[in-house]
């Protein structure tokens, strides 16, 4: 008997189905049990495989992601929809910010699954 922790685990980890699974909020170990216990605070462990994931560190990477993400999608429409509309400028002050929360608000949890799958597949920060 050794007192040595047990090596980790080389069995491959694809980075496809994991990425899936995390832009679904959902394993990305088992793809059963749930990712986030609350809007983007992922849950301590797994409740169907008892994978842990309050070790990952994301950190601002979604956000820096969905501020990309959402630069080249907005910035292109806002061009188009000006040169084929005449949208009142106020009207704009209104519509592009609120349109730019709402898209924001429904790309970070996603994302952050992803940045969560692509460290848990790669085995960072702790997955060994």
């Amino acid at each position: 008997m050794s007192d040595q922790p047990p090596a980790p685990s080389s069995e491959p980890r694809p980075f496809k189905p994991a990425l899936l699974l995390g832009l679904r909020s959902r394993c990305p170990a088992c793809g059963e049990g749930k990712l986030f216990a609350r809007f983007l605070k992922p849950v301590a462990a797994c409740s169907h495989c008892g994978q842990r994931w309050d070790g990952h560190q994301a950190d601002d990477f979604p956000a820096y992601i969905v501020i990309l993400l959402l630069g080249h999608l907005l910035v292109p429409l806002m061009i188009e929809v000006n040169a084929a509309l005449a949208i009142p400028l106020g009207w704009q002050a209104i519509l592009w910010p609120a349109l730019a929360a709402i898209l924001g608000l429904a790309m970070i949890q996603p994302a952050k699954g992803a940045v969560l799958a692509f460290q848990w597949s790669r085995r960072m920060h702790g997955f060994a």
